[in-house]
C-alpha cells in the first residue's frame, strides 16, 4: 500500500470507545470496516512516512506496515487469560529489530487508546541478564551513559517500569539511581485527548521524538551486543 498519513479522526476514537464498551465478536464484525478503515488504515499509513526516520536510526528496525510486524493484532490472546474480551482495545505501532529474543532488545512505540495516545522507546521486557549487563556498562562509564540521556531533563519522557523495593547499590549518584534500579525501563510520553482527533501533524512529532531518543537507543543497543 502507499497512502498519505492524515491523522487519526474522531471516528478512530468512536470505534475504540465502543470496541471497550461491546467487547463481542458480534458487535466487531459489524463495525469491522470502521476497524478498517479509521485505525488499520491510518496505522499503515503512519508505519511508511515514518519508515525512511526510522531505518535512518537502525537499518535493522522492521519498518513494514503489516499486522503482526509492525503493527498489532486487534485480537487478544485468551489462552491464559482470566479475562476473555476477545479484542485490543489500544492499537498500537512498534519498530523493533526482528529477532526471536526482541523483549530484550530497545523498540520504539507509539499507542493510540480510547481516550489518548502516547509514544516513546525502551524495552518490553527486559531479562534479568540484559539489565545486570547495562548496570555493568552504567558502573564502568556513567559519563558516556549520561551523554546519551542529555535529553532527558528536558521533561518531555517520564521514566517508566517496575522498580526493586530496595535500592540495589547504595553509592551511586542520585540522577542515575532511578535508572539503575529498574528491573525493566523504557521512556514514554503520555498525551491525553482535549479534541477527539489528531492531524497529520503526528508523523513529524513521533519522528521528531523518536531521533531525540536516538543516542539512549544506540547506547542500549552496544549494551545488549557489544
Amino acid at each position: 500500500m502507499s497512502s498519505e498519513f492524515t491523522g487519526f479522526s474522531s471516528k478512530s476514537f468512536q470505534f475504540l470507545q465502543g470496541l471497550r464498551k461491546h467487547n463481542t465478536k458480534e458487535w466487531f464484525e459489524v463495525h469491522r470496516q470502521e476497524y478498517q478503515q479509521f485505525i488499520l488504515q491510518p496505522m499503515q499509513a503512519l508505519v511508511e512516512e515514518l519508515a525512511p526516520v526510522m531505518s535512518g536510526i537502525d537499518p535493522s528496525l522492521e519498518i513494514s506496515p503489516a499486522v503482526n510486524k509492525t503493527i498489532s493484532r486487534i485480537y487478544r490472546d485468551t489462552r491464559f487469560s482470566k479475562d476473555k474480551s476477545p479484542y485490543k482495545i489500544s492499537q498500537w505501532i512498534t519498530f523493533k529489530r526482528p529477532r526471536r529474543e526482541w523483549q530484550n532488545f530497545p523498540a520504539y512505540f507509539f499507542e493510540l487508546s480510547p481516550e489518548s495516545y502516547r509514544f516513546g522507546m525502551g524495552f518490553y521486557s527486559a531479562d534479568r541478564s540484559t539489565m545486570d549487563r547495562f548496570r555493568t556498562h552504567l558502573d564502568a562509564d556513567p559519563a558516556l551513559f549520561l551523554a546519551a540521556t542529555d535529553f532527558y531533563s528536558q521533561g518531555q519522557f517520564a521514566l517508566e517500569g517496575e522498580s526493586y523495593k530496595r535500592p540495589l547499590k547504595s553509592n551511586i549518584q542520585a540522577s542515575l539511581q532511578d535508572w539503575y534500579n529498574r528491573k525493566s525501563f523504557y521512556l514514554v510520553s503520555q498525551h491525553s485527548m482535549q479534541q477527539q482527533d489528531i492531524s497529520s501533524s503526528l508523523a513529524d512529532e513521533l519522528a521528531s521524538a523518536f531521533e531525540t531518543l536516538t543516542p539512549l537507543y544506540h547506547y542500549l543497543i552496544k549494551v545488549i551486543q557489544p
